[in-house]
């Protein structure tokens, strides 16, 4: 069974959870703290970042989006649309919700690992900008969700569910009736999803 090094707060680590869930896809679980620099992590993914991913024959998978091409594979082509144009489209999605993760955390980071008087305030408005700018964008280009989610969604619903986490005073779905609706219709098609929201 392949083993996956994850944190129950990572949004990157949430949607792989979640496409495994989808499409049944059994992983044994190994939650780590990155900060510690595990062995465990480290001598599989020299960065030390997750979520990695451990497959059967050993081979160590990581990035979000290599591991879920990798869940595509195990699958059986399932978790991204066979269809050239629409893949495309949802593997621009998992981009978009992944780099508003990463401008994210980037401002998690800025205050978790500075002194409070060297916090850049201008590099986190920065940041903010550009968190503004891409829920803007979603709300306008997130597609629709008919019977089953893609793995574009799933990487929007984790990243908005680490918005929630951390930024609780951005309230994301004020004035973006879309993608509020988008992610109502996720909860419908596939409700377990929310067991995997970033915690």
């Amino acid at each position: 069974m392949p083993k996956l090094l994850y944190a129950p707060a990572s949004p990157y680590s949430a949607k792989i959870r979640m496409a495994a869930a989808l499409h049944s896809l059994k992983l044994e679980l190994q939650t780590v703290s990155t900060s510690d620099e595990p062995d465990a992590l480290t001598s599989e993914n020299p960065l030390g970042k997750i979520p990695t991913l451990i497959c059967d024959d050993s081979f160590a998978v990581f990035d979000s989006r290599a591991i879920m091409q990798e869940l595509d594979r195990l699958s059986g082509k399932k978790l991204f649309p066979r269809n050239a144009e629409k893949r495309r489209e949802a593997e621009r999605l998992e981009a978009a919700a992944d780099g508003l993760c990463d401008a994210l955390l980037t401002q998690v980071y800025e205050r978790r690992m500075r002194p409070a008087e060297k916090v850049h305030g201008e590099w986190l408005d920065y940041q903010a900008r550009k968190v503004t700018r891409m829920l803007d964008w979603l709300n306008e280009n997130s597609g629709r969700v008919s019977k089953s989610p893609h793995g574009g969604h799933l990487a929007l619903y984790a990243a908005l569910g680490y918005a929630d986490l951390r930024f609780p005073d951005l309230n994301w779905s004020r004035g973006r009736p879309k993608l509020k609706r988008l992610v109502a219709r996720l909860e419908t098609v596939f409700p377990e999803i929310t067991q995997f929201r970033p915690a």
